[in-house]
C-alpha cells in the first residue's frame, strides 16, 4: 500500500538505459519457438517441447506456454517423435544423443555466441589442452559447454579458484568463459590465471557477449555519468546477466534492485532518489520496461530521459524448421 503523503513528496527523473532488454540471441530463440508453434498450427500435429526455459524470463516463458509450448527439464519427459527446441543456453552432446535416441525433431535455438564457445572448447580439447572455463556452477550454459569435453574442462568461479586450480601442463592451457558474466569479474579471474600460466591461450576479446558487455556499460553510465541514485533492473531471479546488471549498478555506487515486473516495485526503494535508472536483462521484453515507466510516473517521475551508450544492430536468423 503506497502512502499518499509519501508519494506526494517524491519527485525524480527516470533515466532509461540504452541498450537494454532483448539481445539478438534471445530474439532468435523466442522466434524459433514461435515458428515451431506456427508450423503446428498449419497442420504439423507434433507437440512442441522446449528443453529448459527458452530464455530466463518468466513472462516470456508463460507467454509461450499459453500459446502451446511445453517446457521440460529432462529429455526423457519429451514423448518419442515430438518436436524439441533447445534453449538459448545450449546443451551438451549427451542431451543431443538422448534426443536422437527418442527420435525427436530438434530445433537448436542455442545463441550463436554460445555455440562459438562450444566450438572453441572442442577445438582446444582435440589438441590435448586443459580448458579453464570461467562460469557459474549449475547454469545451463556452463553445463552445456563443460559437457563437450568433461575430461578436459575445469570450472573456475572465483579468483580463489584461479589461485588453487591444478595445472598439469602449463604449456597446454586454454580458457573460455560463460557469455553472461560480469566483465570486471572475468577480467580479474583471467588476469590471475595469466599470472599463473603465462602461456595460456584464449579469446583476445573474451567470451562475454556483446549484449552483456553493452548493458553493463550502459548501467555504469547511468550511475557514474548521469548520477542515478537508484537503478531498477528488470529481469528474472535466475537470469545471470540480469543479476550481473544489479551487481554492476551497486559497484558503481547506486542502490540497485532486481524485479520481474512493475508490480514488484517497492516505493520505499525510491526514498530520497532524484534520478532513477532503469535497465533490463537481455531476456526481458520491452513492454515490461514501459509498464515500469508508467508505474514510476504514477509515483512522481517528472521526466523520462534515454541514456544511449551504444547502438546495436546484431541479428541472428532462426534455424530452419525440420519436417
Amino acid at each position: 500500500m503506497i502512502d499518499d503523503e509519501y508519494t506526494e513528496l517524491m519527485s525524480f527523473v527516470v533515466l532509461l538505459a540504452a541498450p537494454r532488454g532483448f539481445c539478438a540471441g534471445v530474439e532468435r530463440a523466442i522466434r524459433t519457438v514461435e515458428l515451431a508453434l506456427d508450423n503446428r498450427a498449419l497442420g504439423d500435429e507434433r507437440p512442441v517441447y522446449v528443453r529448459h526455459e527458452i530464455v530466463h524470463n518468466k513472462v516470456v516463458v508463460d507467454d509461450l506456454r499459453a500459446r502451446g509450448a511445453v517446457f521440460v527439464e529432462d529429455t526423457e519427459e519429451i514423448p518419442v517423435g515430438a518436436t524439441a527446441v533447445y534453449s538459448a543456453h545450449g546443451v551438451s552432446p549427451t542431451v543431443r544423443e538422448e534426443a536422437n535416441a527418442r527420435n525427436l525433431v530438434t530445433l537448436d535455438a542455442t545463441c550463436p555466441l554460445v555455440s562459438r564457445v562450444h566450438a572453441a572448447v572442442l577445438r582446444y580439447a582435440s589438441r590435448g589442452y586443459t580448458i579453464l572455463f570461467v562460469g557459474h556452477a549449475g547454469h545451463p550454459e556452463v553445463e552445456g559447454v563443460m559437457g563437450e569435453a568433461p575430461n578436459h574442462v575445469k570450472l573456475i568461479q572465483t579468483v580463489a579458484d584461479a589461485d588453487s586450480v591444478a595445472i598439469e601442463d602449463p604449456s597446454k592451457v586454454a580458457y573460455a568463459t560463460q557469455t553472461t558474466l560480469s566483465v570486471d569479474d572475468v577480467s580479474a579471474i583471467v588476469e590471475r590465471l595469466r599470472q599463473r600460466v603465462p602461456l595460456m591461450v584464449g579469446p583476445e576479446a573474451g567470451d562475454v557477449c556483446y549484449a552483456t558487455t553493452n548493458r553493463q556499460e550502459a548501467v555504469r553510465a547511468l550511475v557514474q555519468q548521469h548520477n542515478a541514485d537508484v537503478v531498477l533492473v528488470l529481469g528474472s531471479p535466475n537470469s545471470s546477466n540480469s543479476n550481473r546488471l544489479r551487481e554492476v549498478a551497486e559497484q558503481s555506487g547506486a542502490r540497485a534492485y532486481l524485479l520481474g515486473r512493475a508490480a514488484e516495485l517497492d516505493p520505499v526503494w525510491l526514498h530520497a532518489a532524484k534520478r532513477v535508472g532503469i535497465t533490463a536483462g537481455a531476456s526481458t521484453p520491452e513492454h515490461l520496461v514501459q509498464a515500469l515507466v508508467d508505474c514510476l510516473r504514477s509515483l512522481g517521475a517528472s521526466e523520462v530521459q534515454t541514456v544511449e551508450t551504444r547502438v546495436e544492430d546484431v541479428f541472428f536468423a532462426p534455424p530452419p524448421l525440420r519436417c
